[in-house]
């Protein structure tokens, strides 16, 4: 009798790895391993796969989902110019759609029944997987062996990996947690939990030290049309190569590290680390265009769904309704973002020294103060007696009640 089959987000560590045999043993299940590229730190996805079959999956695949998550995923983050509370471009958060999108499709495919991950029972991510499948397709069932099995520690994950031959890292193990993709790197766990801590040196890969970053510093132009980059230093280039290179042109000046207490969905606090240079200096770029290019109210009102917008994702509800709805929204103010926009990055800074666009709403002769100026002084008595009206009311009523002032 043919096995029923599960689709299993394979990473190569030991987690996943251990989650195929498990899969197999405790569920009778047959494992198609997915490895997913999207931009991470390189891997030998052929020694990937291999170790997946190796270890005991019927199937194993290794996706380049790097164009999609790009042309798909990171255009929609910019242009809503994501940053969780307001403090950091998101990462996991925003590869884990694509990541179950593929899932879903290769379940579909293959007709399994089922799609596993290795999130622990703690974090974000568990949720950001499973409310996506579910989102994608409500008929396929979750697994989530990490959660379920009796192995609480590393050691006990390497002692069942001996005891069903599993190949286990021959070297001491990073201390750390990371996971990372083209939009940067997010570091928790080993030092890191004590948030009195200082970051070591040696969490850092993508940056380098403010102290040991060049004195003279460097400036750099992004292009933008419709609020996608564009080009570099006049150079047309895709978007997916404008992130590598402004990942190393201000990684390299020292700028794109966030040291932050993170809200976790799950309720809980944590100390995060993350390293998101050409992110961080694309966002910086692309809203200082939008200063430029943007009306008044709409500029003042676009940040509230940037902020809802951010929740959301982040929450693993990209798949939701509301969130299509906000993507709506912002795609409609990119229409106008087409300029450039110059950056000066200098010993762990990145500071906008300039933008242009030719549909900037910037009006020399409305702004100058010399004898250019077309402003009408003569409006501004009558404007400053409306807009203050209701103000004036209500203080001549508090004064005629013998209560003048704020209170």
């Amino acid at each position: 009798m043919e096995k029923e089959k599960v689709v299993l987000a394979y990473s190569g560590g030991l987690d996943t790895s251990v989650c195929i045999k498990w899969l197999m043993e405790e569920k009778g299940l047959d494992v198609i391993a997915v490895t997913g590229d999207v931009g991470q730190e390189r891997q030998d996805l052929e020694f990937v796969k291999n170790k997946a079959l190796q270890v005991g999956a019927i199937e194993a695949l290794a996706i380049d989902m790097r164009e999609e998550y790009v042309n798909d995923f990171l255009t929609k983050a910019l242009a809503a110019n994501c940053m969780y509370e307001n403090k950091y471009p998101m990462v996991s958060a925003l590869s884990r759609p694509v990541i179950s999108k593929n899932l879903v499709e290769i379940a579909h495919k293959y007709g399994a029944k089922y799609i596993a991950h290795g999130c622990t029972g703690k974090g974000n991510d568990q949720v950001r997987f499973e409310v996506a499948i579910q989102s994608l397709d409500p008929e396929i069932k979750v697994l989530a062996p990490v959660r379920e099995w009796n192995l609480h520690t590393r050691n006990d994950e390497m002692e069942y990996a001996k005891n069903h031959g599993i190949p286990v890292p021959t070297t001491k193990a990073s201390p750390y947690s990371i996971d990372d993709n083209l939009w940067g790197r997010a570091i928790e766990c080993g030092e890191l939990e004590d948030p009195w801590s200082e970051p070591l040196e040696d969490i850092y890969t993508m940056t380098t030290s403010s102290y040991e970053a060049p004195a003279e510093g460097e400036y750099v132009v992004i292009s933008f049309d419709a609020g996608v980059p564009c080009a570099l230093d006049g150079e047309k280039m895709s978007f997916h190569d404008i992130i590598l290179k402004m990942n190393e042109i201000a990684g390299r000046n020292g700028f794109g590290r966030v040291d932050m207490i993170e809200n976790r969905l799950v309720g809980v606090k944590s100390r995060e680390c993350y390293e998101v240079p050409g992110a961080l200096s694309i966002i910086q770029a692309h809203k200082a265009l939008e200063d430029l290019c943007l009306e008044r109210e709409l500029l003042h009102f676009k940040p509230i769904v940037e902020q809802k917008w951010a929740e959301l994702v982040y929450d693993g509800l990209w798949f939701s309704p509301l969130k299509e709805a906000l993507d709506g929204f912002c795609s409609t103010t990119q229409q106008l973002v087409t300029g450039d926009v110059r950056l000066r990055f200098l010993k762990g800074s990145c500071v906008t020294v300039g933008r242009r666009s030719k549909y900037s709403l910037y009006d020399y002769g409305l702004a100058t103060y010399d004898s250019a100026d077309t402003f009408n002084r003569d409006s501004a008595e009558g404007f400053i007696d409306l807009f203050g009206l209701s103000t004036r009311v209500w203080a001549k009523h508090r004064q005629d009640e013998g209560k003048p002032g704020v209170v």
